[in-house]
């Protein structure tokens, strides 16, 4: 409104002007006699001609200023009545041109990829990518968010393409959304799209990988838990009993909780332990747990159960090592031995032989299941205790470790880094020794770069036994899973 400011403020001089005039004559005119001619007061006249230059100037341009103002204020209104943008409903749609996982060595793959905002518009918002690649190309780009981003790329040898998409904002920032309390996400889409992944190949295990894990289950048989294991009742409900379990080990206990269903009979049911994700936090007592089956509940780290808060500050921080959250530390990694995967790995296999000393077992039917670390566990014990009948291992963490630096695969920043002695905990290896389980993983995501879907291929491709599958979900990195994507099912029963 600046146009209107100024012809405002030239008013006022004007009036300021024609205030120094004076009018000669009689204070006021006789009746019927005209009023005396009013002269201006010396030196207004140069004053008067110049003010009245300005006022013409300014209104030259007024025009346009005003058509600027209104411009701005009706864009203003407009901000003031759009509606609010509510991320936690925006959503990324991705696709490509044929199935993602069916590519051919040169064959061009087609991301396309649109913006869902409902009934609210898009304007100001954009899309942003990423292409990486196992053949080592990287770029980048950006589209308006109301317009449809196609990505054309290609890969000429067999192994995968990641494309990911993130919404951005006017500010140009990466908006966040609130899932929970203690978690935040971006609104994106984790595509990917591979050629030929069956052929994909480890890059070789150590000579000695089967001598190590007997070595190793020499050292666990060594340590006897019979008639030392504690129980304590912490719960029940009309459906089971929980126990909190503690059962020795090499080094630390395998600690868990226990469901048992209160109708259970001796040898009458099948029984299942469950492995847990990464992280450092106090393991939650179940308040319930399913009644056609013992379940067990293990966590990785063999700390006591129902403490209080200083208690686990303490643990948690003494399994740290060298500055490094538990399993990262390098100089630990240099000797399988030492590395701290190795109790890990020798409590899975505990908690396995507790359940099998369990008298409601059914002496046939033992099930392994995890997520992330938790289906890094449930390999190795699927792989190290032919017992192991079903196991339903999620987006497996540390497959095909070696893949980075000695085959050129892309990974995420949160890793471990690579060293040879981590070759006996690798689930590709593991794989190799699953011959009677049948072995179901639940998911993979195609944007999954904390645990990549090249891995995760190649664990399929070893896997022994004869009844085995992998779902792969497109748009889905390790957290994420969008409501429609294309889902592939690989499968052998």
């Amino acid at each position: 409104m600046r146009h209107y400011m100024r012809i405002g403020l030239w008013s006022v001089l004007l009036s300021g002007a024609l205030a120094g005039c004076t009018v000669t004559g009689p204070d006021k005119p006789a009746e019927n006699q005209p009023a005396a001619e009013a002269k201006p007061a010396a030196g207004a006249k140069p004053a008067l001609e110049s003010m009245t230059a300005d006022v013409k100037s300014a209104l030259k341009t007024s025009a346009a200023e005003v058509k600027s103002a209104v411009a701005a204020v009706e864009a203003d209104v407009k901000s003031a009545l759009k509606p609010p943008v509510d991320l936690l409903k925006v959503r990324i749609l991705g696709e490509t041109n044929k199935s993602a996982l069916s590519y051919q060595e040169g064959e061009e793959m087609i991301f396309t990829f649109k913006a869902d905002f409902g009934e609210v518009s898009p304007e100001g918002y954009s899309l942003v990518y990423t292409r990486r690649g196992d053949d080592g190309v990287d770029f980048s780009g950006k589209a308006k968010a109301s317009e449809p981003l196609v990505v054309k790329t290609s890969l000429g040898k067999p192994g995968f393409v990641s494309v990911t998409v993130h919404l951005m904002d006017e500010k140009g920032k990466i908006p966040t959304v609130k899932i929970d309390a203690r978690r935040r996400r971006q609104v994106a889409f984790y595509a990917g799209a591979a050629v030929k992944p069956e052929q994909l190949k480890d890059c070789g295990e150590p000579a000695d990988f089967d001598a190590f894990w007997k070595k190793q289950r020499a050292r666990l048989d060594a340590v006897p838990f019979a008639g030392k294991v504690t129980e304590k009742l912490v719960h029940r409900d009309s459906n089971v009993k929980v126990y909190a379990v503690s059962i020795p080990c090499v080094g630390r206990p395998a600690t868990g909780y226990l469901t048992v269903p209160v109708e259970a009979q001796a040898k009458s049911l099948p029984a299942e332990v469950v492995y847990f994700g990464y992280g450092s936090s106090r393991q939650p007592m179940p308040v319930s747990g399913p009644k056609d089956r013992i379940v067990l509940r293990v966590n990785a780290h063999g700390q006591e159960l129902g403490r209080d808060d200083a208690y686990y500050k303490e643990f948690f921080q003494s399994i740290r090592s060298n500055g490094y959250n538990y399993a990262f530390d390098p100089e630990q990694n240099k000797d399988p031995e030492t590395a701290f995967f190795n109790g890990m790995a020798l409590r899975a296999l505990r908690a396995l032989d507790y359940l099998k000393s369990r008298p409601e077992w059914d002496g046939q039917n033992l099930r392994a299941v995890g997520g992330s670390q938790g289906g890094l566990q449930t390999m190795w014990a699927a792989a190290l205790d032919q017992d192991v009948t079903m196991a339903a291992p999620a987006i497996t963490w540390c497959c095909d470790m070696a893949g980075s630096e000695k085959a050129g695969r892309i990974h995420g920043s949160w890793r471990i880094k690579y060293l040879p002695a981590l070759d006996y905990y690798d689930p590709v290896f593991m794989a190799k020794r699953i011959k009677k389980a049948q072995v179901d993983i639940t998911r993979a995501g195609l944007g999954d770069y904390t645990c990549p879907p090249s891995g995760l291929a190649i664990s399929y491709n070893n896997l022994a036994t004869p009844r085995k599958s992998i779902r792969w979900v497109q748009g889905s990195d390790h957290g994420f899973v969008p409501k429609e994507s294309e889902v592939v099912l690989w499968k052998t029963y």
